[in-house]
């Protein structure tokens, strides 16, 4: 039995059954002997509701939670290489994701056997959205081992988790009947052992964070180069549909003008057009007076013919 064992077993337990557990884990570690870790287990603090709930979250879900991180680190590089539209697209994605995770955290606490007001919703929300801000709060968060809610100002992570490190087993108890002498050398030899042990647990431990570090980093740098080749392909599609707007603009303004000059041309012949109607009008009225006239004088003339007709008959006549 060790710290952290414990503190994981302790911490997936609901609050109100986290001092009771703890007692039980303290007096097995007194029975254990062992008083160092029972002094260290009575101190781990219990856990307030949110954090419990986003303890029990990163159990149940730690894949979502990881990608929740991730995605937060996407978002601190993005505001440094990728265009606005890249970012607001993955800003809806990080909005979506809190809020599936602050639902699926809820309905998990509720199979659970405990009923999340919004008070305690708002504070998971606000946990899940400092894990994504900070990479230490994500870090954090991870360890499923909050104790209260976290928060984040943009000045930095507010929230706490117990503090844990390796105990390393203790040495067993000598038999009665050994010298003193010769329990002090086993003693020495179980601490030697203990140390190269611890120093090897650290060793792997620091190696693991290291490839751990290194796939991150990868993984990151993956997604990086999604972004950047996606961003890329966008940017060109839209150079090529600008430059497409540009040729079609270009086109409607030579059109345009081909129709204004049209516009210009019929405008003078209409002008043109309507002067010599008018004054073909006018020389029709002249016309039709002068054809009048000649009507009048034709039959005038006419008139005269035919009297001067009949006075040469009656003369032959006579």
């Amino acid at each position: 039995m060790d710290l952290d064992a414990v503190a994981d077993e302790l911490y997936a337990v609901p609050p109100d059954g986290f001092v009771t557990a703890r007692k039980q884990r303290q007096d097995d570690a007194r029975a254990a002997g062992d008083r160092t870790l029972a002094r260290e287990i009575g101190a781990l603090p219990k856990p307030t509701a949110a954090a419990w709930v986003c303890n029990l979250l990163v159990r149940e879900q730690r894949a979502e939670i990881e990608g929740l991180v991730e995605l937060g680190d996407l978002l601190r590089q993005a505001q440094e290489s990728l265009a606005g539209d890249q970012l607001r697209a993955l800003d809806r994605q990080r909005s979506q994701l809190l809020t599936a995770l602050t639902c699926q955290a809820v309905a998990l606490a509720r199979e659970h056997g405990m009923r999340v007001g919004g008070t305690v919703e708002t504070q998971v929300a606000d946990t899940l959205r400092a894990a994504m801000a900070d990479p230490e709060a994500g870090e954090a968060l991870l360890s499923g081992r909050l104790t209260g809610a976290m928060s984040y100002s943009g000045l930095g992570t507010t929230g706490s988790r117990p503090v844990l490190r390796l105990v390393s087993p203790r040495p067993e108890r000598e038999g009665t009947g050994g010298s003193r002498s010769g329990t002090a050398a086993a003693r020495r030899r179980h601490d030697e052992d203990a140390r190269r042990a611890a120093e090897q647990e650290a060793r792997r431990r620091e190696e693991e964070a290291r490839r751990a570090a290194e796939e991150r980093r990868r993984r990151e740098l993956e997604e990086a180069r999604r972004a950047a080749e996606e961003a890329t392909a966008l940017a060109a599609e839209a150079v090529a549909a600008a430059e497409e707007e540009r040729h079609r603009v270009d086109d409607l303004d030579a059109r345009r003008a081909d129709l204004q000059a049209r516009v210009e041309e019929l405008t003078d012949e209409l002008a043109r057009t309507e002067e010599e109607a008018a004054q073909t009008a006018e020389e029709l009225r002249r016309a039709e007076r002068h054809r009048r006239t000649a009507e009048r004088r034709a039959t005038e003339a006419a008139t005269a013919r035919d009297r001067a007709v009949a006075a040469l008959r009656a003369l032959e006549e006579g």
